[in-house]
């Protein structure tokens, strides 16, 4: 865009944001009727045809014709991480039940259940989350633990 009228003496009664609001070439042609009341020669304007905005169809291809590719966006799933409490001889069973409870959203059976494979084999899963959330609960439930003066620990291993 060539900007604001080269002659504005004889273009003056147009106001200044025109030019914004109208094509290119109705900005030449008024351009140039300006030039042509001022004594200057008219600027060369390029045929256009309607068309010319549309996008060239390729040669070969049948009129009406066009192939559409859709590619579906690979989704991969989160890593899953297992949340275990370690057995100690020294945390009450009762904490560790709640601990389940408030922690995991166990039931008291559940957490009952839970507690007491810990207690037998020394290990027990509290359940299955992504990095993030497995990586929350452990830090909860240890600082609560040592809030309460209790050793219990709790780690989290890849699935």
């Amino acid at each position: 865009m060539l900007g604001y009228y080269d002659n504005r003496e004889t273009c003056r009664h147009l106001p200044r944001w025109f030019p914004a609001m109208i094509s290119t070439d109705a900005q030449i042609l008024i351009r140039n009727i300006c030039r042509t009341a001022a004594g200057g020669g008219p600027q060369r304007v390029q045929p256009r045809l309607a068309d010319d905005d549309k996008p060239k169809r390729r040669e070969g291809s049948p009129p009406g014709t066009a192939v559409i590719t859709k590619t579906k966006p690979q989704i991969k799933r989160p890593s899953l991480y297992r949340v275990l409490i370690l057995n100690d001889d020294y945390t009450p069973m009762e904490f560790v039940v709640h601990v389940l409870e408030r922690f995991f959203n166990k039931d008291h059976e559940s957490a009952t259940r839970i507690m007491l494979h810990v207690h037998h084999h020394g290990i027990g899963e509290c359940g299955i989350f992504t990095y993030e959330v497995a990586e929350t609960k452990v830090t909860q439930v240890m600082d609560f633990a040592r809030k309460h003066q209790h050793p219990l620990q709790c780690v989290m291993e890849k699935k």
